[in-house]
């Protein structure tokens, strides 16, 4: 693709066509190492179009690691990989002030040394495996996109992605996240095992000698002027309505939720998932050609957006009863608008 550059016209329809076609071109160098997983490639790129942070769950070996280091090679902007360890401290991700003599003055200044978050993409990798502490660094990072040390202030360039790993908590040697980090995330996106025919591919490509040219295909430039191309699609204000009817349905405080959420839900979702249902709804709908968020591009991203924002109470595990469930159930419940469809 020709880079974009700011001295052109914001022209929609042309964004919208070079939106299409480098949803295509990522997807064509992304097949050449990722097999399957369509739903998960699906939800990264509408975060990575609307300027979300991913949260991928799943066992160790689904190609978690793989799937976001290839996007991240596919897309021309700067990468960090951070691997996240018990023993891993805050300043070693943010960066840590370090005393420095002028040799020719011997005066001594304070100079602060970057860490690995100044970076376009950041892939946190089995976030879940470090102290709270250390995971409470990244919440400025991606909520205001800047780091705050020896009380200065540093911007991060944009854009800022923090695609993040993890293993399930109940996995030995794990620390689940504080519902603040959680809610940081646009996604938590669950990657299951293949089906038997796309496990027999896999085998057979990592096998051999066959290592694939994969190629830059999306600058940095072309991810901001998405970003701000999404935010400009319109949505109806029935299926907006929809979006934040369905997240107050959540929570178990609100007289208009289900029986079944105020019996088993202890904390349902905020305000930030009724906005990320809609902007990954716009997100959604530019992806398959429509300049109109549907009701079905809502309910697709239901589960990715809300399954870590609603707690289950202890009725809910006796009953072995997840928030996934009660947000399948709720997507039956609440009433959609019959002309958003």
């Amino acid at each position: 693709m020709t880079p974009y550059t700011h001295e052109q016209p914001l022209d929609h329809n042309l964004l919208i066509d070079r939106l299409q076609r480098g949803r295509e071109a990522l997807l064509l160098e992304l097949r050449k190492i990722i097999v399957g997983q369509d739903d998960v490639i699906e939800q990264v790129m509408i975060a990575l179009f609307t300027g979300g942070h991913v949260l991928i769950t799943g066992v160790p070996g689904l190609a978690k690691t793989l799937l976001i280091r290839t996007i991240a090679h596919i897309l021309d902007l700067d990468f960090k990989r951070i691997q996240f360890t018990p023993d891993l401290m805050p300043a070693d991700i943010t960066g840590i002030d370090v005393i420095e003599e002028d040799r020719t003055t011997g005066k001594r200044f304070m100079k602060f040394i970057k860490g690995p978050l100044f970076a376009n993409i950041i892939l946190a990798d089995e976030i879940n495996r470090t102290p709270p502490k250390t995971q409470a660094a990244l919440l400025e990072a991606m909520q205001e996109h800047r780091i705050t040390a020896g009380g200065q202030t540093y911007e991060l360039e944009e854009p800022f992605f923090v695609l993040a790993t993890q293993n399930p908590i109940e996995l030995e040697g794990t620390y689940p996240l504080p519902e603040a980090q959680l809610d940081r995330f646009m996604f938590n996106i669950v990657m299951d095992y293949l089906p038997e025919d796309q496990e027999v591919q896999v085998v057979t490509s990592t096998t051999s000698n066959l290592s694939p040219d994969i190629r830059r295909v999306i600058s940095g430039a072309d991810v901001r002027a998405f970003h701000s191309l999404v935010r400009n699609v319109l949505i109806a204000e029935e299926v907006a309505r929809y979006a934040v009817r369905l997240t107050r349905a959540t929570r178990p405080s609100d007289p208009t939720a289900p029986d079944f959420v105020k019996r088993l839900v202890s904390w349902g979702a905020g305000l930030r998932a009724a906005q990320y249902l809609t902007l990954g709804g716009k997100a959604r709908a530019l992806l398959r050609g429509r300049v109109n968020v549907s009701v079905k591009d809502i309910q697709a991203l239901a589960l990715p957006v809300m399954r870590h924002r609603v707690l289950t109470n202890f009725y809910a595990e006796s009953e072995k009863v997840n928030s996934e469930i009660i947000i399948r159930r709720l997507l039956e419940t609440v009433s959609a608008p019959k002309s958003g469809l």
